[in-house]
């Protein structure tokens, strides 16, 4: 009698509280628009497209993902296009730090609590880039040339206006007292490419967006903006591998900053949609492609989901605001 109890007791829990793969039966019924708040060639960009061809490649989904670069407005196209398509699950989006910056340097109406989170798929580096021409070695004998040069002689190439690069650029400028001219281009590809056209001094760039160059020998990575060194230590070049490149802070170059990878959905969307898209990416992260992508990007790996993602990106909010204050770049300030 007692195990007849028990017995009914669990179906009727089970049934109030169905388990993960009763929950999940929602699928895309129709092509999945991928939105990318950034230009084409950036490390946005080329990790929508690598989740693409992962998806194609293994049959993850039975429809497709498409990608869809809406750049304009540092990002604020995108990001209000998403914004705006409530409770639509064929419609996802790649979150950069400029989730952040792009509202608070525009004003745009727009805040990341307007999306719904799903899943951070990494955090990206930035490493400090000299052309290969240069003479420059380290950190400080970069930024004294910088000094001697005087103030705005020396050009630092980034991705957009008062967003990460710039960011970046300015912390450097606080911390050293040295003085920039910031050139803006519309995506990570183009910064690398003037950067070894000698047309900027140095970039800020993530690693996917200049390893081509620096394997062909034509970039030199000074230092990377991390608490630690990256773990990659495979070969790149002959000499060095993303290991070997000293953190800016060993290198007296006192600052950290990590960029988000980080996957949104329209507000009012339904648990069983994020579900879906969680569990989507948890296969495309299980694929040695994606491995191989994220020792090559030299990504930090932390991949966050729930309320742990949630959290994440509101303490990352408030670091955002406390560092765009210190630089001016909150609109009206």
């Amino acid at each position: 009698m007692k195990t007849g109890i028990a017995l009914a007791v669990s179906a009727a829990f089970a049934a109030v509280l169905p388990t993960g793969a009763q929950a999940q039966t929602w699928e895309p019924t129709k092509n999945v628009e991928f939105i990318i708040p950034a230009g084409t060639g950036g490390g946005a960009d080329q990790m929508v497209r690598a989740v693409q061809g992962i998806v194609a490649k293994h049959g993850l989904m039975k429809q497709s993902i498409l990608p869809i670069n809406k750049a304009g407005g540092a990002g604020a196209e995108g990001f209000l296009d998403v914004k705006s398509a409530a409770g639509e699950p064929h419609k996802i989006i790649i979150t950069l730090s400029n989730l952040f910056t792009t509202p608070l340097a525009t004003g745009v109406p727009f805040n990341w609590r307007d999306l719904t989170p799903v899943q951070m798929l990494a955090l990206d580096n930035f490493v400090l880039w000299v052309n290969a021409k240069t003479p420059y070695k380290t950190p400080k004998e970069f930024i004294d040339a910088v000094k001697k040069a005087g103030p705005g002689k020396m050009k630092m190439g980034g991705t957009g206006a008062k967003q990460e690069d710039q960011i970046i650029t300015a912390a450097i400028e606080q911390k050293t007292g040295a003085k920039f001219t910031y050139i803006p281009f519309k995506g990570g590809g183009a910064v690398a490419t003037q950067l070894v056209g000698g047309h900027v001094d140095a970039t800020v760039n993530n690693p996917i967006e200049a390893v081509a160059q620096w394997k062909g020998g034509n970039l030199r990575p000074l230092c990377v903006f991390e608490l630690k060194r990256m773990p990659y230590k495979e070969k790149v070049t002959a000499t060095m591998s993303w290991a070997d490149i000293p953190t800016c802070k060993e290198s007296g170059l006192d600052i950290d900053y990590l960029m988000l990878r980080g996957v949104f959905m329209a507000p009012g969307v339904k648990p069983e949609h994020v579900n879906y898209y969680i569990g989507l990416f948890a296969k495309v992260m299980a694929t040695p492609e994606w491995k191989k992508l994220m020792e090559e990007g030299a990504f930090n790996i932390t991949a966050l989901k729930g309320r742990e993602y949630a959290d994440w990106v509101a303490r990352e909010e408030a670091r955002h605001v406390s560092l765009m204050k210190g630089a001016g770049f909150i609109a009206g300030q």
